[in-house]
């Protein structure tokens, strides 16, 4: 349940003193609300002015807001005309200013001004041409959060090229299912990485990694070939580009098949960023802009993008918890965070291990906390208040890889309730409807973004006509961006995210699909088939279940066991090691062939196995008897 008394109120003096404050009194509004309606109704004007606001760099200037005044979805085309690089923009900020502060959990430490960070952009930048790279052509990473990995994404930006990364702790396999199809013609990687304590050889991996990639003309390594990689005294000059020009390429969660390369444009990620960072989070110069994320993750781009509104970013490499949960706030105080940024079960591990981050480390500088990744509960809400500090906002947000952005999220002239994030964004028509297309207001319904926003996906790679892209977000509601959150809109205008309405996962704040999952579970010998579901739900963290059929005469002992993990661990991630792996006589299919993780989600859930799915739909529908005592 939430709070109907506010967790903070912000003092009216650091109100007045945000950027939202000062937006709002710019353009005549007394109030967030009327803002947010006005921001989402009359978009060309809303989004014009992000442009004017935050005097947007351009070679060429747009010809209007939105073509031909078009709101259609998908389809609509932002800011016609203009060219422009999303570099231009981070570059513009005093030489002297701290860009950069880079920690690591094995010892290591970096700091760079925006003059000695620009200086080492415009050398890689120099290398990456030398190697044939131009504007269109990709540029993966498989790289740690790193100053390097930052840099050779900017180089690439700069040159009109498009970025893509991964972490180190994607196994080969998952690595090249995201790489492959986007055909890069450079490889960035670490033969090693640190965490945990332990050094992880990376060597077979990337020499796998860069062979199944034959486009890839050369692998640069980090650090042993970064300084050799071009010129030191390179001028930058960032290429213009069009609006819409590829800046990177995300990857959906592989839920229904390999993932999805989601690309986003350098125009749309510029100014949605600069919106949800400056005006939401209340960040700019003299902020220590901190999130905790690997390069894998799409909160490392949105971290990033806090060189846009000359923040100084803080930088971590290893685990949060070597040599123990405590690590995070040491590295706050070592940097002299100001917004300190996680995941939810992040948050809500510190809390039940009884970490004392106050006691623990000197916060004196921290001025908000942010939270994403999975539905934050009020008692976690509750635990930042009295355990981290007391006199800041809790910034919990709620968004996507697919537009690479929080849609609701936080505001400092709101108050904060603990267990619901503050705000839908400003231009972002965020609704809850039902399975009518009814919009609602108190009660749960899918999660809805009914008006275009400039950082929806420009489109998905090797998708020329666009059906796997309309097929992922329109296909529910006519017109209508359904996202796969449950969601429930107060009456107060706040919001609170109930967790997947689809099979997607989430684990530590990480999206991740089914498929990945059957793939390296199903080349285990002795393993036929597989389903696995998250019973993450309503604000709660749930567990991974992986059940097994498996072939006859093969029983689940603790060998078989040992080894579905280890395969996972190696081929994909850690983070994809389930909680819990049960054997099962037969996985649930429909006559088509497909699992139905949706209706096993469900039955874990507590909802009987007759009201989950139609008997007539399956292939064999006595298989779902096996799941309902799981959970007993």
């Amino acid at each position: 349940m939430t709070s109907v008394t506010p967790l903070y109120v912000p003092p009216a003096d650091v109100s007045a003193a945000s950027a939202m404050s000062r937006y709002l009194a710019h353009q005549g509004f007394a109030a967030y609300e009327e803002a947010w309606r006005w921001s989402v109704d009359d978009l060309e004007g809303f989004w014009a002015s992000m442009w004017e606001w935050f005097h947007v760099r351009a070679a060429r200037p747009y010809e209007r807001a939105l073509a031909g005044g078009d709101r259609t979805m998908p389809g609509a085309r932002w800011f016609p005309g203009a060219e422009l690089n999303y570099v231009d923009q981070a570059r513009r900020w005093p030489a002297a200013q701290a860009a950069i502060v880079f920690r690591s959990e094995g010892g290591a430490a970096a700091e760079l001004t925006y003059g000695e960070l620009f200086a080492h952009v415009a050398r890689v930048a120099a290398g990456l041409r030398s190697l044939g790279v131009g504007p269109g052509d990709r540029v993966a990473a498989c790289l740690p959060n790193v100053p390097e990995a930052v840099v050779a994404f900017l180089a690439t930006a700069s040159l009109g090229a498009v970025w893509s990364s991964c972490s180190p702790d994607f196994g080969p396999q998952a690595a090249l299912d995201r790489f492959r199809p986007i055909e890069p013609k450079v490889l960035f990687a670490v033969d090693q990485y640190v965490y945990k304590g332990q050094v992880i050889d990376r060597r077979e991996a990337v020499a796998e990694i860069a062979a199944g990639l034959p486009t890839v003309s050369r692998t640069v390594l980090v650090p042993q070939d970064w300084e050799a990689l071009g010129p030191a005294g390179a001028p930058l000059r960032p290429t213009p580009v069009p609006f819409d020009h590829p800046l990177w390429i995300l990857y959906s969660s592989g839920t229904t098949g390999p993932p999805k390369a989601i690309v986003h444009g350098h125009g749309g990620i510029l100014l949605e960023h600069l919106k949800a960072l400056s005006l939401h989070l209340d960040i700019g110069p003299g902020d220590r802009f901190f999130w905790f994320t690997s390069t894998g993750w799409m909160m490392w781009n949105f971290l990033v993008g806090g060189l846009l509104v000359g923040a100084t970013v803080v930088l971590w490499d290893g685990s949060p918890a070597h040599p123990d949960l405590g690590a995070l706030w040491r590295v706050a105080e070592d940097t002299g965070v100001t917004y300190f940024g996680t995941s939810a079960p992040y948050l809500q591990a510190c809390a039940k291990a009884g970490v004392e981050p106050a006691q623990a480390a000197d916060l004196r500088r921290l001025k908000a906390v942010g939270s994403t990744g999975a539905p934050l509960t009020p008692e976690g809400f509750t635990w930042v208040s009295e355990h981290v500090k007391p006199d800041i906002p809790l910034g919990s947000i709620s968004g996507g890889t697919d537009l690479c952005t929080a849609f609701i999220a936080s505001c400092p002239t709101l108050p904060v309730y603990a267990g619901e994030l503050q705000c839908r964004c400003l231009g972002a028509k965020v609704e809850a409807w039902d399975s009518a297309g009814r919009s609602l207001t108190g009660e749960l319904g899918e999660l809805v973004i009914t008006e275009p926003m400039p950082s929806m996906p420009v489109r998905f790679w090797n998708d020329e006509g666009g059906e796997r892209y309309r097929a992922s977000y329109f296909e529910s509601y006519a017109g209508a961006w359904r996202h796969g959150d449950w969601i429930r809109i107060t009456e107060r205008g706040t919001a609170v995210i109930y967790g997947r309405s689809d099979a997607t996962l989430n684990r530590g704040g990480v999206r991740m699909g089914t498929s990945e999952f059957y793939r390296v579970v199903e080349s285990v010998p002795g393993v036929d088939d597989s389903l696995v579901v998250d019973t993450g739900w309503l604000g709660h963290d749930g567990r991974l279940y992986l059940f097994v059929a498996l072939a006859p005469g093969v029983e689940l002992d603790g060998r078989l066991r040992a080894s579905i993990v280890d395969r996972l661990r190696a081929d994909l991630s850690p983070r994809h090691v389930p909680d819990e792996i049960v054997a099962v006589p037969e996985i649930p299919r429909t006559v088509n062939g497909k699992k139905l993780e949706v209706p096993v989600r469900r039955i874990l859930l507590g909802e009987p196995a007759g009201a989950v799915v139609a008997p007539q739909s399956m292939a064999n529908p006595w298989s779902l008897a096996a799941f309902v005592p799981v959970t007993n």
